[in-house]
């Protein structure tokens, strides 16, 4: 397992809202054991941020395009971005 502390911004597309797609998203993280945040966007689209070792923020990546037993991904994007200082992971308000 890789010990590379990373970070990416993540936007899933589908039906991914009123599914709860945030919920299983907050537990699979933490699960995890990753830091950052889900969120809902007015556009219909779940953002989120991930936090910590390479190899926990790929699997929790790959994981995205299952997500809740409900919801129906029809795409995922990540992008590299600066890892964020705060602990936990968490929901966040809509935007």
């Amino acid at each position: 397992m890789s010990s590379d502390i990373i970070a990416v911004h993540a936007r899933i597309e589908g039906k991914v809202q009123r599914v709860w797609y945030r919920n299983w998203t907050v537990e699979s993280a933490t699960k995890r054991g990753l830091t950052g945040w889900v969120r809902n966007r007015a556009d219909g689209t779940v953002e989120a941020v991930f936090a910590g070792p390479k190899d926990q923020v790929d699997d929790m990546v790959q994981a995205c395009w299952q997500g809740s037993p409900k919801s129906k991904v029809t795409n995922v994007t990540a992008s590299p971005i600066d890892v964020p200082t705060e602990q936990g992971f968490r929901e966040i308000d809509t935007v």
